[in-house]
């Protein structure tokens, strides 16, 4: 469904709102319910969800915004069947990498026109737009991605220095193991979370999409079984979303976590020790994904000028934006905001951006075709799944990894 009009100003749209979403106007007193679908569950994610909902509620009367949660491996498949059945939210906020898959799937609007009218979008990075077949679908309010966190208090017992590279992040597991703690945490799951943290320490060994080697895989494969056999790592983190591991961290009794800015807040409240972040040890070759959370319009929103105004005066807004730097810890995509002393003198916050500049990739990789892109997180996730629950040698990994690459259609 494409939007029902174009909004060439922000004033002509709040007039429009005026008449259309708020009671006791020429249009009648009906109230409005605008449903917003996302998959978070993390408290400070949850509480930037409950801000945005208040936020936008009391700039609109006769309008309620219902938050509804879906688990983060059913969102796509109840996007799109329920397009299918004519049915859907008002608002999706969904993994952005996944824009692709859920455009095709015929569950969200194109937006180019509400784009078109928005007097803000010079500010906001093309790298945070989706695309596809050249029609607009979504736009991210942040961009997040993974750094090292580290329990302080553990590295100073152990005598040990935050890593700057691959060999000492792995001399400080094995002193942090000896010394009678956990080594690591991350993610294993074998679906796009497991794509997006194994990433990095695939392109560390030189893997890229665009000239993929499977000599590479290997390498990256193998080095993460050696964290497995060593006791570093858990097996367990083949069941693990990027929360559980963080929660684990969080306990105290780990060294490390390859997780993202948006736990700061949760860092916080959780965290009873001195902790930090520093940016992945990575070589020349290494890369980190630009990513975060992709918000559209579903395809049989009833109020699709109503969702627009939500996104505009939320996600894309500057005080929105720094509302989610403050409550979760995502950093703006807004050129203005990203200027912000919030962002530039946070010491969390600050090695994220230093990566940003250092390793910053684009999530999903351009090379792949978009029809593509769920096989090849899937396909390259359960690979790095297999090694890490010692299902598959590296070796073998590598080889399905490399069938999956092998039968993407040329571009």
């Amino acid at each position: 469904m494409s939007p029902t009009r174009s909004l060439a100003t922000g004033a002509a749209l709040t007039g429009l709102l005026a008449v259309s979403a708020c009671g006791g106007d020429a249009a009648g007193d009906e109230e409005q319910t605008l449903t917003v679908w996302h998959y978070f569950a993390e408290d400070a994610q949850v509480e930037l969800m409950d801000t945005y909902k208040e936020r936008f509620e009391e700039a609109h009367d006769g309008v309620t915004v219902e938050n509804v949660y879906v688990p983060y491996d059913e969102m796509n498949s109840r996007l799109v069947n329920s397009a299918g059945a004519g049915e859907g939210p008002d608002v999706a906020v969904f993994n952005g990498a996944e824009a692709s898959i859920l455009a095709l799937g015929g569950a969200l609007a194109p937006i180019d026109e509400y784009w078109e009218g928005f007097s803000d979008a010079d500010l906001i990075s093309d790298s945070v737009l989706h695309e596809v077949d050249e029609e607009l679908y979504a736009v991210q309010g942040y961009v997040n991605l993974l750094g090292l966190w580290y329990n302080a208090e553990i590295l100073e017992e152990i005598d040990v220095e935050a890593p700057t590279t691959m060999e000492e992040l792995e001399a400080a597991m094995a002193e942090a193991s000896e010394a009678g703690y956990r080594g690591i945490t991350l993610t294993g799951l074998p679906n796009s979370q497991g794509e997006w943290q194994a990433y990095p320490f695939l392109s560390e060994e030189g893997f890229s999409y665009e000239s993929p080697e499977e000599e590479a895989l290997v390498n990256a494969f193998t080095r993460v079984e050696q964290w497995v056999d060593e006791g570093w790592l858990s097996q367990e983190a083949v069941t693990w979303d990027q929360t559980v591991p963080f929660q684990e961290w969080s306990a105290g009794d780990t060294a490390f976590a390859v997780n993202g800015n948006w736990q700061r807040g949760n860092a916080e409240a959780d965290a009873d020790f001195n902790y930090g972040v520093v940016p992945l040890p990575l070589s020349e070759s290494g890369q980190v994904y630009l990513g975060g959370e992709g918000q559209g319009i579903g395809v049989n929103s009833e109020n699709p000028d109503l969702a627009w105004e939500y996104l505009e005066s939320t996600y894309l807004d500057p005080d929105g934006q720094l509302e989610a730097l403050e409550i979760v810890g995502s950093l703006p995509s807004r050129s203005d905001a990203a200027e912000e002393d919030l962002v530039t003198e946070d010491e969390i916050l600050a090695p994220f951006s230093e990566t940003v500049s250092q390793f910053g990739a684009t999530y999903p990789d351009g090379v792949i075709p978009p029809e593509s892109v769920g096989d090849v997180q899937v396909g390259m996730a359960q690979a790095w799944s297999a090694v890490i629950g010692k299902q598959s040698s590296p070796e073998d990994a590598a080889a399905d990894a490399m069938s999956v690459l092998e039968s993407l259609p040329e571009q």
